[in-house]
């Protein structure tokens, strides 16, 4: 997409937590640069998401009893679905520009929608949240090799460091402070799917910040945009899910519990936290966004803790000075 600077300075002035969002610009050169500066805005946006996928995390967990993780996410992604159609239903009709670019879009539903929840749904089937938001925090490391194999970004020396501080608070909290603890941890079959998934976001979040040829009116919406990705998406996990009930795999316990599970996920984690990512991606690039994912174990292992009624500890304070400290290592402009 070939956006001139007074428009593209213009999209970026719209930016905020309001009912004017737009989607997810970013201009070429933009996109190479990546030395945006980390606003207050920037970070709030960037923080939003790891507060609402540690949550989705623990709902997952919970739900393991009442409903298999693919057709899980299939619902999940049908009621977000519903309550975004209201607001950019256009975006699916026949002359809409949609389907003259559905390869990409379909690429992006595939990775977003498609593979990363369904994938984080079945580590959960033999992980525990905070192990699994622990296996999530390599993405940042994904984001650079990503950048470095695919978008030609070069990393820097910072980034690296950066990497390092923020993956240590991580490695704190899985640790509870006691690094026996660490060197006597037990991998399990769901870790794998975690790293699978989280080397799908790092993707995910670099097609959305390069480049591209999308017609400006889905690009700049953050409603149509979204609900392109999510109509593909649903292709994809209704065939996965399909495959699922097909090796007898399939069960569902109704009742309020997997109700009220699906309102959260698709109105918290799905909609507003992917409105908040493709936000925060377009403004810092991804590999700075990425840091933030390492606060999605620190906001898990605080979500526990609450719910199981014990306070939080020493640990968790140093572990959230290490993520930020690797988050503002890797963010400052040389």
């Amino acid at each position: 997409m070939t956006t001139s600077m007074p428009q593209r300075q213009c999209v970026n002035e719209n930016w905020g937590l309001g009912l004017h969002w737009r989607a997810f610009p970013l201009h070429h050169t933009a996109t190479h640069r990546m030395t945006h500066r980390l606003s207050p805005r920037t970070a709030l946006l960037l923080t939003i998401p790891p507060l609402l996928w540690a949550g989705n995390a623990v709902v997952g967990r919970l739900m393991t009893t009442h409903v298999p993780p693919i057709t899980f996410n299939l619902l999940r992604w049908v009621v977000g679905f519903v309550l975004l159609l209201p607001l950019a239903a256009w975006v699916l009709k026949r002359n809409s520009p949609l389907w003259t670019h559905w390869r990409r879009l379909a690429l992006l539903g595939l990775l977003g929608m498609g593979s990363y929840n369904a994938l984080q749904y079945m580590a959960l089937k033999t992980s525990t949240p905070i192990n699994v938001t622990l296996v999530g925090s390599t993405t940042p490391v994904w984001m650079l090799l990503i950048g470095r194999m695919f978008f030609s970004f070069s990393i820097s020396r910072r980034q690296w460091v950066g990497a390092v501080l923020s993956i240590a608070g991580v490695a704190l909290v899985l640790s509870r402070g006691d690094w026996d603890v660490l060197l006597g941890l037990h991998l399990v079959p769901g870790d794998l799917y975690m790293l699978l998934a989280s080397a799908a976001w790092a993707y995910y979040s670099w097609m959305l910040a390069h480049p591209t040829s999308e017609p400006a009116q889905i690009r700049n919406n953050w409603a149509q945009f979204l609900l392109a990705q999510i109509g593909f998406g649903l292709l994809w996990s209704g065939a996965a899910a399909g495959g699922e009930w097909a090796l007898g795999l399939g069960r569902l316990h109704l009742g309020w519990p997997l109700v009220a599970a699906l309102v959260y996920i698709a109105f918290g984690p799905a909609l507003l936290a992917y409105r908040s990512w493709g936000a925060g991606v377009s403004r810092a690039g991804p590999t700075v966004a990425g840091f933030f994912i390492n606060l999605t174990p620190l906001f898990t292992a605080l979500l526990s803790s609450l719910f199981l009624g014990e306070a939080p500890h020493l640990y968790h304070a140093i572990a959230f000075v290490l993520i930020v400290g690797g988050i503002l290592v890797s963010s400052k402009r040389s």
